[in-house]
């Protein structure tokens, strides 16, 4: 049980990393909406691309949900940024505390 318990473990660890980082790409796209970054630049055009790549499709499905634009603002970014603090706050302890659970005799 040494092995499933570790590996659970792993998984919340991971998981926790994937979503904090999943939540800075969305701040960064919330940010580069207020901006005008320069699109001439082949280093920002491609960063700019990733971004946008990876959060809009999410926005998309939260969009297509919920009416989530008041006065040409458009909160999905949020509404996204909340599911993932429930998901670090709530599924990644729970997996790590089952891991632990498993490693203790």
């Amino acid at each position: 049980m040494y092995f499933i318990g570790y590996f659970f473990i792993a998984i919340a660890n991971i998981l926790g990393s994937l979503l904090t980082f999943y939540m800075f790409i969305i701040i960064a796209s919330v940010v580069l909406s207020w901006v005008n970054p320069n699109p001439f630049h082949p280093f920002a055009r491609s960063i700019i691309r990733f971004i946008y790549s990876v959060t809009e499709p999410v926005f998309a499905k939260v969009r297509a949900k919920v009416p989530v634009s008041f006065g040409g603002i458009d909160f999905s970014p949020m509404l996204v940024i909340f599911a993932i603090l429930l998901l670090t706050n709530w599924i990644v302890p729970s997996l790590a505390r089952l891991g632990d659970s498993l490693l203790r005799p």
